[in-house]
């Protein structure tokens, strides 16, 4: 990191005053950089929106950055995730006479071979990529999507200077620790350098379009691989109208209530039947289909994040939701220990008046007005108290319900997220004990139980012989264990009978020093000389 592109960054932090973000004790190494912010008026009251303006004036990486703690409501305020929210997706577009060179390098021949027309104003500019419009030779509608140029370096310089931000304010910041700063930096990581690699998001859009492939729910563009690369992606382009566009939506006939049902069915769907879920699902990047608007049918584009859960977490995340809902907070405790996702040795007990104090309130409420996402966070904040483990992949999760919940009911106020969500899970969970379950199971993993199952027979010899080996081994040790003991009893007994002939021994030579003569009785020295013989035989 160059020391102008830090003091550019500090210039930003004292001139938007983000000093005013951090609450508490000062340390030491930060009170310099304190004073002169106090030197800058404060340009706006409200700390969000002068997070947001610092954010765009730092450049693509740090929007992008800003736009990933909107999606953290258990980490950051709500006032400053309200402002974040509000962060644009266009930033400025990169020369299009570039964007036409990339391509024709990266496929290998001018754009003008490759495509029958381009559009040279961008369909979207946002902080890592691109998108132009264009058509192929044989008339198909695509899109071009390219990273930017140069992109990479400076992503990787910041993340550098990110992380030792990070690390600096988890140790000396007052609420750094509790912030885990340097684990939100390295999700960020994470989640940057998938966006990056557009074959990644290409291999996800086909993926997730085999798992909807005749579901009249959600519909996502093809790719086509001809023309793509890790830093070019072209894909179908779809004519939808915008979510959130609710007067072209009420304009067309659409059912917005079975449109905001359907968003949440689809992400149960994603989560549980597919485990392979969109996880960024803001409405940047969902749109509308035109046709069938009495049955309407979402599209999906920009699938650069994606989610699974293992099925564990699948198992112990649906009987979780379930049990809170029932207000069986005894079982949440129990779900929790047995999921690993707090330690062993947590008391049950203890975490059940924990989740039971913070969910009474929130279950005080209709249901239709509870938010089932932040229900997930204050669940998950509780579980923090007693040392839970961050999942990186139930914070996805949890990231993308809200943006769910968030947008259907935007879509439509009076949406129960619980009305769609607890059939579903109720189901869900009742399947998998089904025989059918288990048949699916079978030939999932059947060829490969098959093909060991000829080396079956050895193994089982393999593991008796080793269990025979360590029973022997530790019959072993308990005889030494025992011969120790036993000779440990032996040395306390003897050395009762070395205490007795040494105290003979000194009565002896006491009364040699009293009389001035070494003239004992025979007997006296024999004893003594027998005890200590003794003794020793008994070692």
């Amino acid at each position: 990191m160059s020391l102008l592109r830090l003091l550019t960054l500090l210039w930003v932090f004292m001139r938007y005053r983000l000093d005013t973000l951090l609450t508490g004790h000062v340390p030491w190494q930060l009170k310099p950089l304190f004073w002169l912010c106090s030197l800058f008026p404060k340009p706006s009251d409200d700390r969000g929106e002068c997070l947001r303006i610092a954010c765009e004036q730092m450049g693509p990486v740090y929007v992008k950055f800003g736009q990933l703690l909107s999606t953290r409501p258990d980490l950051v305020p709500s006032d400053i995730v309200k402002a974040l929210n509000h962060l644009q997706d266009n930033v400025t577009p990169f020369d299009g006479q570039l964007f036409k060179a990339m391509v024709a390098e990266a496929l290998g021949s001018p754009i003008e071979a490759l495509f029958s027309e381009f559009d040279d104003q961008p369909l979207a500019s946002a902080s890592i990529a691109q998108v132009h419009a264009a058509k192929t030779i044989d008339g198909r509608e695509v899109v071009i999507k390219v990273v930017r140029p140069g992109i990479a370096k400076t992503i990787e310089k910041d993340l550098k200077l990110m992380r030792s931000i990070a690390a600096f304010g988890e140790r000396w910041l007052p609420d750094g620790k509790r912030l885990r700063l340097t684990d939100v930096v390295r999700d960020y990581d994470i989640t940057i350098t998938d966006e990056l690699d557009l074959q990644k998001e290409g291999a996800n859009a086909c993926q997730l379009k085999r798992n909807f492939e005749h579901s009249p729910m959600l519909y996502v563009p093809q790719i086509h691989w001809d023309y793509s690369t890790n830093n070019i992606l072209v894909m179908e382009r779809i004519h939808g109208i915008p979510v959130t566009h609710m007067d072209e939506l009420r304009a067309q006939g659409t059912n917005i209530e079975l449109l905001a049902k359907r968003g949440v069915e689809i992400f149960f769907t994603q989560v549980f039947e597919h485990n392979f879920f969109h996880a960024d699902m803001h409405p940047g990047n969902i749109f509308v289909s035109k046709e069938t608007p009495s049955q309407p049918k979402y599209i999906a584009i920009d699938t650069a994040i994606i989610g699974s859960l293992t099925r564990e977490d699948q198992y112990y995340l649906a009987r979780n939701l379930l049990a809170m809902f029932k207000r069986d907070y005894r079982l949440v405790a129990e779900l929790h220990v047995q999921s690993g996702w707090v330690p062993k040795s947590t008391r049950v007990g203890e975490l059940e008046a924990a989740v039971r104090s913070v969910c009474e309130p929130i279950f005080g409420k209709p249901l239709a007005e509870i938010s089932f996402g932040r229900v997930l966070i204050t669940l998950f904040k509780t579980a923090r108290r007693f040392n839970m483990s961050v999942q990186p992949q139930l914070v996805l999760l949890q990231k993308t319900l809200l943006n769910i919940e968030g947008l259907g009911r935007q879509i439509y106020p009076e949406l129960d997220l619980w009305e769609t969500a607890k059939p579903f899970l109720e189901r869900w969970l009742k399947e998998q004990y089904r025989p059918k379950a288990l048949i699916n199971h079978m030939k999932r993993y059947g060829p490969e139980w098959w093909e060991k199952l000829p080396q079956l027979p050895s193994q089982i010899l393999n593991t008796i012989e080793r269990v025979e080996h360590v029973s022997d081994q530790l019959e072993h040790i308990e005889q030494m264990v025992s011969d120790y003991q036993d000779k440990r009893k032996r040395r306390q007994k003897t050395r009762r009978w070395e205490w007795l002939a040494l105290a003979v021994a000194a009565g002896a030579a006491a009364f040699s020093t009293a009389t001035q003569s070494w003239e004992l009785p025979t007997g006296a020295w024999l004893s003594v000389i027998a005890l200590l013989l003794w003794s020793h035989t008994q070692r």
